[in-house]
């Protein structure tokens, strides 16, 4: 999996599960990305960011990223 990029997406409040903080895994490959199945779902931000990977370095949110996003990890 050297040609693909992971991509973790803190996520606020998101629709299918309200209330609380995920952190989703995408995949980047031949420039598309998708969602995966993994994901952890947690009552706090520090908890979500405790589920991320160790290696991984945090990007803030942009002013255009959908609402419900915290912050990704690459």
């Amino acid at each position: 999996m050297a040609d693909t990029l992971e991509i973790w997406t803190i996520t606020e409040n998101p629709s299918d599960h309200p209330g609380k903080f995920v952190a989703r895994k995408h995949v980047v490959k031949a420039g598309e990305s998708m969602a995966t199945e993994e994901h952890f779902v947690r009552d706090t931000l520090d908890g979500a960011r405790a589920a991320i990977p160790r290696r991984l370095f945090r990007i803030p949110r942009s002013r255009g990223d959908d609402p419900v996003i915290v912050e990704s990890w690459l």
